[in-house]
């Protein structure tokens, strides 16, 4: 059986946050292949010494990126931590890929809590 996919992404108020989350659970996301656009997958490979394939970033493509990934069943879930507080210029993108998650039934998690409650219930399934 292979490895579950896991993509990451955060907009720019976001991504310390991502980050630290990342490091946090690093002993857990070693267990998986790992995703995410553009600074974001930077920063977490950078941080943790984590394996993380970069798409393109957010406003340049990569959520659309990573949508297509999820309508080929490439990625498991998505960790989005997005800002609900700052105009996003890419957001149609933004809702696209929140649109496909929900079409073929990806958990994805736009907080910490709710990424935490997703990667509880992957580590419990391995």
């Amino acid at each position: 059986m292979s490895k579950k996919t896991i993509a990451l992404i955060a907009h720019d108020a976001k991504k310390k946050e991502m980050v630290d989350w990342a490091a946090k659970n690093a002993g857990i996301l070693k267990n998986y292949e790992l995703c995410g656009t553009g600074t974001t997958a930077r920063r977490v490979a950078e941080a943790t010494g984590l394996n993380v394939k970069g798409f393109l970033s957010g406003p340049l493509g990569g959520d659309q990126q990573i949508g297509a990934h999820v309508a080929e069943g490439g990625i498991d879930a998505i960790v989005f931590l997005c800002d609900p507080l700052t105009a996003q210029p890419h957001d149609p993108d933004v809702r696209a890929l929140l649109r496909i998650a929900v079409v073929y039934d990806v958990p994805i998690a736009t907080n910490i809590s709710t990424a935490d409650c997703i990667l509880g219930r992957f580590a419990s399934q391995d």
